[in-house]
């Protein structure tokens, strides 16, 4: 049974565009889904803040003793590439770049997101629907909204018909009056600007490798029925809390709201969250589209934890724009092995299991808490963990303890993180191996010269009854 105690958790509803106090449909459950990968290419690494943070979300609800249902979709079925149903197949393109049929792609990239995923410790979600095994529920709603009278049809589709419903836009603030007089497009058949496509016919003169019959003739399903279909067969047509990037709300998010809420006759989701861009420094949004983009990979290349980023995400609120480049992430990753080290060495290897805290600690536990469960404060509660080591009233052993419970949330692997090995390249251990041999010829200005070398690469020596260690500083 679920814990119907439940703590006040203040969420920011991109819906209202204000922190709501969170109210379950059902008491003492979650049900939350997340876009998902488009699996055509690897995820960058602004795709996994956005799933860094659905995980800390999930967390974050475990944590305070919800039951959680947690849906994340993949969307292994080629789309085009530009939200208003122009540009070619996502899969199309992935196919010519790699040789490979648009199943393969698909394979190839869903199983490398979670190779991804699973070095950033985000948990896979209870379900993971593939929008190619859940066509016929797509099928079933584009009939529902056709019986109900908000599609019609073209030469290359059917599409939904915005002008039917009056609040169309209203998660985005879209100006639709601005939009239809601002925009010079070629609009071929749709009615409306912000129409949307629901299925799209299959080329006549080729084949695709992703095409099903339906109703209307042999295609493929557009961008946003996959998921609100998949959110409604492992949700319910109602449901609790729904994630993704910023970016997804002027055109993805709302019509996902528009087709939902339309097929149904009910609210769709309660709260809407989302996270900002990750930018490069130079400030262009990184997209695989730009080409500038960085993969999970890069990180262990340069010797860097991926833990390291997920520690960098951590000190940015989920709502702020987070500008990346290495020496943040250098610091990020000081910053987190020093933290592991220091509760480490508190901890001492015991077991915290037994470890009663004390109404100090409790203290120290709840202003943690506060900033949680304050829009998923990540940044303040890390500065509270960091108050509470800094703390005198409390012993080394239940600041221990407080860190791993947190760690839960975080989960950087604060009582078992260990530098990879790659953290030190194999030019400054091979300096440190001749700064050892000249402290034991005696030569020490030789040593002296060394260790400052070493030091102005931004590593630290640690003379130690082992002997010495070099470590990023």
């Amino acid at each position: 049974m679920p814990n119907t105690h439940m703590p006040t958790i203040k969420l920011f509803n991109t819906w209202t565009r204000k922190a709501e106090a969170f109210k379950s449909i059902t008491e003492g459950e979650v049900g939350i889904y997340t876009c998902g990968p488009t699996v055509y290419h690897n995820a960058h690494i602004g795709n996994m803040r956005a799933f860094i943070f659905a995980d800390v979300l999930r967390r974050t609800f475990d944590y305070a003793g919800y039951k959680v249902n947690h849906v994340m979709n993949i969307t292994d079925v080629g789309h085009l590439t530009d939200d208003g149903d122009l540009g070619e197949d996502k899969m199309l393109v992935a196919m010519r770049r790699e040789g490979l049929n648009a199943w393969d792609i698909a394979k190839k990239y869903t199983e490398v997101f979670f190779e991804h995923a699973a070095k950033l410790n985000i948990r896979k979600p209870d379900h993971v629907p593939c929008a190619t095994d859940h066509i016929k529920e797509q099928i079933d709603m584009v009939q529902k909204l056709e019986e109900k009278g908000f599609t019609y049809k073209t030469s290359d589709g059917v599409y939904f018909d915005t002008s039917k419903i009056d609040d169309y836009g209203y998660l985005a603030r879209l100006d639709i009056d601005g939009l239809q007089a601002g925009e010079r497009v070629d609009m071929g058949e749709k009615k409306n600007l912000t129409d949307f496509a629901l299925w799209k016919f299959s080329p006549k003169d080729a084949q695709r490798d992703m095409e099903w019959d339906s109703p209307w003739g042999v295609g493929f399903p557009g961008w946003h029925i996959e998921c609100s279909a998949m959110s409604a067969r492992y949700l319910g047509e109602h449901f609790d809390i729904h994630t993704g990037g910023i970016d997804h709300i002027p055109v993805h998010h709302t019509n996902e709201i528009a087709q939902s809420e339309c097929a149904h006759g009910k609210k769709f989701v309660n709260y809407w969250m989302h996270v900002a861009f990750l930018n490069l420094k130079d400030g262009a949004k990184m997209s695989k589209s730009s080409g500038k983009f960085l993969t999970v990979d890069a990180f262990e290349d340069e010797g860097i934890s991926p833990l390291a980023y997920r520690y960098l995400c951590l000190t940015t609120h989920y709502r702020m724009g987070m500008d990346f480049d290495w020496d943040s992430l250098k610091a990020a990753a000081t910053g987190h092995r020093r933290l592991c080290e220091r509760v480490q060495k508190l901890a001492d290897g015991q077991s915290l299991d037994s470890v009663e805290l004390s109404k100090a600690a409790l203290a120290h536990k709840a202003k943690i808490d506060e900033a949680l469960f304050d829009d998923l404060n990540t940044a303040k509660a890390l500065g509270q963990v960091f108050t509470m080591l800094d703390a005198d009233d409390v012993s080394g052993l239940e600041k221990a303890k407080l860190a791993s419970l947190v760690d839960s949330i975080f989960c950087i692997d604060i009582l078992s993180y260990a530098p990879p090995k790659a953290d030190v390249p194999a030019e400054v251990q091979a300096m440190l191996e001749a700064r050892n041999a000249a402290r034991k010829d005696r030569d020490f200005a030789k040593a002296d010269q060394l260790r400052d070398e070493i030091t102005a690469l931004g590593f630290v020596i640690e003379d130690t009854a082992q002997g010495s260690v070099v470590k990023r500083g």
